[in-house]
């Protein structure tokens, strides 16, 4: 079997061939006409790469392209590649105005060929996402890459595709999806994603994402996740064996010295006593592979699974970063958020890695349904009690319904949902915290502290992943002690500025307490901060240049400014 997807290959001349088709039958397959792939592609898109990877092993041409090039030359690309199909990978659902414009002007621009469209809601609300976007031919539900292959089959000999598993389309405007296909079973039997696509750097070294099982267990009400792997038929989570994990590790280290792995499995396999010894498995793995010492690598976890034992084991073989989707510090929103977990349980984790030495991030949702201003309150003092320190960024959002989730039916039923589906909003029981809100935004512009590539969080969280992989795969740098005191005094600082200008605007709505912050003032306390960090981590580098580009094996030349290595955040 096919592990990996190479070049695009040489071009097939029509070739209709007798194969076994995805389902196990006897099928026709014309592979004269390739396949154009469409989606977001920074830092790499495993959905579309597993896509492009599968066709490609049934003999099909592809291409992918990053949604974000201008339309005109997707249009261009188009006609040169004149596909049979293109297919759309819609991984956010208030994107889906934006796809449906550029799909609309390949339409007017006479691109006849099929267009389909995949992804988390065009499955879970595919009436809707056919509404939306009107000049699709057909959605491809739940996992695509049988159904896909399946798809263009019959697309490339004439046969009647509206009869294969797990599709849904219109008719005189009326939608319909056919049975659903089960999930894919065995992980394993699937080829190695393409990955052509130029990876993001962190101080030289590569970085790729990778996935070591699809589903999640979980049922957090706000996730559209564990409802996409529920309404198919088949297992809801599947694990790849450890041993092929690591072996496409090492065959991306040794093809294109990649040292730094994302895992972007939506729960990391630790739940449990089956998944908490397939990743002791996967451990021993990479010790057998000789990678342990020359690659490091995050996971995405709940704090629940944080322990000792075992995360010291994965740190010693190579785990340097743990996202955690802690989402609360208050029992009310993990309630509300259906999370399963307590307060206690998340502060242990923190404290957990911290003693360990492990760098982490986190999700938080400051706002959701169930807020009230205690919770607001709650939730800063946790936040205070986990990054007060200038362990790493304030960060937090407010829990937006998506499509698929428990939470957007029940606020549905309840009469409090808003908005559509590419603004989903809701009201808060309590109405003086809609205008606490409002001010905060407009106080605290979030897109400058909290998110995007120029956000202040954004930057002291690179920084801190920066010292991670320093400390992991550089040699020991001098100074990197009193570096790192002086990054954590200034994110200690930022932290608490921010923490303390949300108190003190919630106390300004709920018991009319004077209010001295401006959205002016709060913005230079942000570019100072954000001056101070740039001056600190572009200094240490500069200082250290020698040293790392004689780790990199490259010359001597002028290392990235924080503004460049922010922008590969």
């Amino acid at each position: 079997m096919v592990r990996r997807g190479g070049g695009h290959g040489m071009p097939r001349t029509l070739q209709i061939k007798a194969i076994s088709a995805p389902d196990g039958a006897a099928t026709l397959r014309d592979t004269g006409r390739p396949v154009l792939l469409i989606g977001f592609q920074n830092q790499g898109n495993l959905g579309l790469g597993y896509l492009a990877a599968t066709l490609r092993e049934h003999g099909y041409r592809v291409q992918t392209l990053d949604f974000e090039r201008p339309p005109d030359e997707i249009l261009e690309a188009v006609r040169e590649l004149k596909p049979i199909l293109i297919g759309f990978s819609l991984i956010f659902q208030f994107y889906v105005r934006r796809f449906a414009s550029v799909i609309r002007f390949l339409r007017d621009n006479d691109v006849s060929c099929h267009i389909t469209m995949g992804g988390h809601f065009p499955s879970l609300s595919y009436a809707e996402a056919l509404r939306e976007v009107p000049d699709l031919d057909s959605i491809v539900l739940y996992e695509g890459e049988l159904t896909l292959v399946e798809l263009v089959d019959r697309l490339s000999t004439g046969q009647n595709w509206r009869q294969i598993r797990g599709v849904a389309y219109t008719v005189d405007g009326e939608a319909f999806a056919t049975p659903l296909r089960p999930l894919i079973e065995d992980l394993d039997r699937l080829p190695y994603p393409e990955r052509n696509y130029e990876p993001p750097k962190v101080l030289g070294r590569t970085i790729m994402p990778l996935l070591a099982s699809r589903g999640c267990i979980r049922r957090c009400s706000f996730c559209s996740i564990h409802t996409f792997y529920r309404t198919a038929p088949g297992r809801v989570v599947r694990t790849r064996r450890p041993v092929e994990v690591v072996r496409e590790m090492r065959a991306l280290y040794e093809e294109r010295g990649v040292t730094i792995f994302l895992f972007q499995d939506d729960d990391f396999p630790l739940f449990g006593k089956v998944w908490r010894k397939w990743a002791s498995e996967f451990v021993d793995e990479l010790w057998r592979s000789g990678l342990v010492g020359r690659v490091i690598w995050k996971i995405n976890c709940r704090a629940d699974v944080v322990e000792t034992e075992i995360f010291a084991r994965m740190q010693a073989a190579g785990l340097y970063l743990v996202y955690m989707g802690l989402e609360s510090g208050s029992a009310e929103g993990l309630e509300t958020l259906n999370k399963g977990i307590t307060v206690e349980q998340n502060m242990r984790a923190v404290e957990t890695l911290k003693r360990m030495g492990l760098a982490f991030e986190y999700g938080f949702m400051l706002f959701d349904p169930s807020t009230t201003f205690h919770s607001v309150r709650a939730n800063l003092d946790f936040l205070r009690a986990i990054v007060g320190d200038g362990a790493t960024a304030a960060t937090f959002c407010r829990m937006l319904p998506y499509d698929g989730t428990p939470i957007k039916d029940e606020l549905a039923r309840s009469g409090r949902l808003r908005g559509d589906v590419c603004d989903p909003d809701y009201d808060f029981l309590d109405p003086r915290l809609q205008d606490f809100y409002a001010e905060l935004t407009s106080v605290v512009d979030i897109q400058g502290w909290i998110h995007g590539y120029e956000g202040l969080s954004l930057q002291l969280s690179w920084a801190w992943h920066e010292v991670a992989v320093l400390e992991r795969l550089f040699p020991l740098l001098p100074g990197m002690a009193d570096y790192k005191q002086r990054l954590r005094r200034i994110t200690s600082a930022s932290n608490t500025l921010l923490l303390q200008v949300v108190e003190d605007l919630s106390y300004a709505f709920s018991d009319d307490r004077p209010n001295d912050w401006s959205a002016e003032t709060v913005e230079e306390h942000r570019r100072r901060f954000q001056a101070q960090l740039r001056t600190e981590r572009d200094a240490f580098v500069l200082d250290n240049e020698a040293v790392l580009l004689e780790a990199l094996g490259q010359p001597t030349a002028r290392a990235p400014s924080m503004s460049v290595a922010a922008a590969h955040a």
